[in-house]
């Protein structure tokens, strides 16, 4: 029987260096792989053991289309304060503790702005600079990503 890491070892090994075929024979199996454009297809000849695995089929990942114009506004307007991790955003340590900072407050290099949960922990988030919070760009609640700006401060 093949094995299934040594099949997803050849068919990186096709990615990488751009090889449309590949023919494997031992003993008592062989492999053919074939790649059409960027689908992987894998076709393996008859042989006396168990049934075929088949390889993971590699699908294209569009990319996000940027409105460059759009983000250079939101730049230009102030400094943003990112995300430095994937969880969920709360503008509060709790449901009845009033939000770390509102549009129109002052805040301090290294004040608290909002926790970000991640696997069950809360992380503070951090004002990079001293400044007047201008927009806050998420809702409490929402799920955000690495590198996401949830903020954007007007430094002083």
């Amino acid at each position: 029987m093949i094995d299934i890491r040594k099949l997803k070892e050849l068919v990186k090994l096709m990615v990488a260096n751009d090889l449309s075929e590949m023919d494997l024979r031992d003993t008592d199996e062989q492999v053919t792989i074939r790649r059409q454009g960027d689908t992987v297809v894998t076709v393996p000849a008859p042989v006396a053991v168990t049934a075929p695995v088949a390889a993971p089929v590699v699908a294209p990942v569009a990319s996000p289309v940027v409105d460059p114009a759009a983000s250079t506004a939101l730049v230009d307007e102030g400094v943003e304060i990112v995300s430095p991790m994937v969880g969920t955003f709360y503008v509060s340590q709790d449901p009845d503790s009033p939000p770390f900072v509102s549009v129109g407050d002052s805040v301090a290099e290294g004040s608290t702005v909002c926790v970000i949960e991640a696997m069950k922990i809360f992380n503070e988030i951090n004002a990079q600079c001293k400044g007047t919070v201008i927009k806050v760009l998420v809702s409490n609640g929402d799920p955000v990503e690495f590198g996401q700006a949830l903020f954007l401060v007007k430094p002083q």
